[in-house]
């Protein structure tokens, strides 16, 4: 066991906190592994044991202190392509029959919808456009 290099042990213990990454899905463990294998070519190079362990804790430490707070950020922000529904919020629409608080029939993206005005006072007539401001259920809620 001592002709083992210490750059091996260094990787074996990568190889370790790999297989948590793959089975946890926790990127923490990634960037763990990052420094140990930081540590794997410090030993390779020469340096004692004090430094392989401090450049394992060097870039560890910094991995997670930038790389985490970026993925997180970039996690919790919504997608830039709107599909489904949400990709019809915002788009003209036509009438095709008078549209009210209480119901009416647009055409829009090319399917015949059921629309109602957000406005009830107010009422579209056939060949309007119309904007969507909202999709409720079946129902495309119009201006």
């Amino acid at each position: 066991m001592n002709d083992i290099d210490a750059w091996v042990w260094w990787l074996v213990g990568a190889a370790a906190l790999g297989i948590p990454l793959v089975v946890t899905a926790m990127p923490e463990f990634g960037m763990l592994a990052v420094g140990a294998v930081a540590a794997a070519v410090f030993a390779g190079l020469g340096f004692g044991v004090v430094a392989q362990v401090l450049a394992f804790v060097v870039v560890s430490v910094a991995l997670i202190a930038v790389v985490r707070p970026i993925a997180l950020r970039h996690s919790r922000q919504r997608p830039q392509l709107a599909t489904g529904v949400d990709a019809l919020k915002g788009k003209q629409a036509v009438v095709l029959e008078r549209v009210d608080g209480s119901g009416g029939r647009i055409k829009l993206a090319g399917e015949i919808w059921s629309a109602r005005a957000l406005d009830t006072e107010r009422a579209y007539e056939v060949g309007q456009e119309v904007d969507v401001v909202e999709i409720e259920g079946a129902t495309a809620i119009v201006i």
